[in-house]
């Protein structure tokens, strides 16, 4: 089956300034990130396994598998991103795929800097560093081979992570990995998106040049890399209208998109894709929002209903709560809370 993404991909280079092809992904890689966590919390009550940490308990990789089976089967996402042991099992064994219009991806690196697992102070404490637990092999076939020519089995289409801090040691070896991976993906027929995080560490800049830091610092990564080894779009945060506006007029043929960060309330989920859109980005990649929400399928379709241009964020949360009172869910914030706007981070 032909997918929405190549399609959009397309439309979208042939008309830069188009604003009707706006792509969605369903970050669902959490679990190369939190572990256990990965999931969300329980809501329903006792933890099923009898432990409950501090922080409370968490559902089952099955209930994060089965959310992902649902988001495939309700058709609205372009991207299911994985890791490549949830690919394997939903994309290799189970076929999930195969009769879809969405594409599958795996994250292709898992830097330092998203290792937020409970009690750790590497994303927080230490400047990123790079790693790769997943191999292109493993995430196009499930194991490893030297023949790239035969039909994929899992995903040819990956996530890459870099985050720079500013510090030279650091950066320098993340930008020569950065070199290796693509030099290895494009042997390999692999696509790639590549995604730029702001310093997880005080890169020793202030506050308010941190948004021309990344921008420059894309740029200058990318300016060396000729079109065969070049990331389909980008992933970035959402550091305002202005920077992201400088971004995409820099170079039209470059398509940004925007990470989502944490979950905070539904407006901001909503204002956020609304806005991203408005000023030039025409992807959004949606993790813990979709994930964390009380019905990520709901969550989902005024996602896509708000870049359609259908419904306004504001009206969108108002929606949504009817939705779930309809469905009898409770909701984690009453109405007027949720449509509060909050900072919420745009990291791990």
């Amino acid at each position: 089956m032909q997918k929405r993404l190549d399609q959009k991909l397309a439309a979208i280079h042939a008309d830069p300034h188009n604003a009707k092809d706006f792509i969605i992904a369903d970050a669902k890689d959490a679990d190369m990130a939190f572990g256990v966590a990965a999931p969300g919390p329980n809501r329903a009550g006792q933890c099923a396994h009898g432990y409950n940490d501090a922080e409370g308990c968490w559902r089952t990789l099955e209930d994060y598998r089965a959310q992902i089976r649902a988001v495939v089967e309700q058709d609205i996402v372009d991207i299911m991103l994985l890791s490549a042991s949830n690919l394997e099992q939903l994309g290799m064994i189970e076929g999930i795929f195969n009769d879809s219009a969405i594409t599958p991806a795996a994250r292709a690196n898992d830097t330092s800097d998203v290792w937020a697992v409970r009690g750790g102070r590497y994303p927080t404490e230490h400047p990123s560093r790079s790693f790769r637990t997943a191999t292109l092999d493993h995430i196009k076939y499930g194991c490893l081979t030297d023949d790239h020519t035969q039909p994929v089995k899992g995903a040819d289409l990956g996530l890459y992570s870099i985050t720079f801090t500013n510090n030279i040691d650091w950066d320098y070896k993340s930008l020569q990995d950065f070199h290796d991976f693509r030099l290895e993906a494009e042997r390999k027929r692999f696509r790639y998106f590549l995604e730029v995080f702001n310093p997880n560490v005080n890169p020793g800049i202030p506050a308010q040049k941190v948004d021309a830091f990344l921008n420059d610092h894309i740029v200058r990564t990318l300016a060396g890399v000729t079109r065969a080894g070049r990331p389909i779009f980008l992933k970035i945060p959402y550091n305002g209208p202005g920077p992201l506006q400088e971004l995409v007029s820099y170079d039209p043929q470059m398509i940004v998109g925007i990470l989502g960060g944490s979950a905070g309330t539904t407006l901001d989920a909503f204002q956020l894709i609304h806005d991203a859109h408005k000023y030039g980005a025409r992807v959004a990649l949606f993790g813990r929002k979709i994930n964390l929400s009380e019905h990520p399928l709901a969550f989902i379709e005024f996602l896509r209903r708000i870049v359609d241009g259908e419904i306004s964020p504001v009206e969108a949360v108002k929606a949504y709560h009817d939705v779930l009172q309809r469905l009898k869910i409770r909701p984690q914030r009453h109405l007027q809370q949720d449509l509060q706007a909050t900072t919420t981070k745009k990291s791990y």
